[in-house]
């Protein structure tokens, strides 16, 4: 039952990211990271390696995407913050989990922020599910807010980047593979059911345990 789940998860996520983003360009990418950011489980280890691939198909640029990543993290990212700000913890623990988010989730995050202050707001966003729940105990602890919106930006450039340029370089080397591949949908899209399945099979079992 939980695989059957998934498996039509992983195929709704791709469907709507590829689709956005073929659909708007760059404000895909923006609207699809902002719904990351603000803690709805659409991972960016799909949006932006899916980005980087356009981009190595000459429909984007490489520096355009990683703007259009950083903007989108940031927007979603500010909503969260204020979520935080005024429904404080007992609205994410109420409300969370129908967004496969765990107790487990914010008390990682809350650590990083209680242990590392503002500065995790930085380096927390190059790591993976640290980086999509930060913004919360940022904005119960009422940080500074363009202080918030600054750190965040700048810590969003390098990991847009980096997955994006997994994009680029799989793109780029798709004339070496289509000898072993009829259609390169098949390399993308195999990365990208991974990239799902990480990130699905990361949180849902702890959202059954903690229903």
């Amino acid at each position: 039952m939980i695989g059957q789940a998934i498996e039509w998860m992983l195929a709704k996520l791709s469907h709507f990211v590829i689709e956005t983003i073929s659909l708007f360009g760059y404000t895909g990418i923006v609207m699809t990271m902002a719904i990351e950011s603000a803690c709805i489980p659409l991972p960016s280890e799909i949006i932006m390696p899916f980005s980087g691939y356009l981009v190595a198909t000459g429909q984007f640029t490489m520096w355009g995407v990683t703007l259009a990543g950083a903007t989108g993290n940031l927007i979603g990212s500010i909503v969260a913050y204020w979520a935080g700000v005024w429904g404080g913890r007992p609205l994410v623990e109420r409300y969370g989990r129908y967004l496969l988010m765990s107790r487990r989730d914010l008390d990682i995050a809350d650590q990083w922020f209680a242990r590392y202050g503002e500065a995790a707001v930085f380096f927390s966003r190059m790591l993976p599910v640290v980086r999509t729940f930060i913004s919360l105990p940022a904005g119960i602890a009422r940080m500074n807010f363009p202080r918030f919106a600054l750190f965040t930006f700048v810590g969003a450039l390098p990991w847009c980047y980096g997955l994006a340029y997994l994009g680029v370089r799989l793109g780029e080397e798709w004339d070496h593979l289509r000898e072993y591949f009829h259609q390169f949908d098949v390399v993308i899209g195999g990365g990208l059911v991974l990239a799902a399945m990480y990130f699905v099979w990361s949180h849902w079992p702890r959202r059954q345990v903690e229903s």
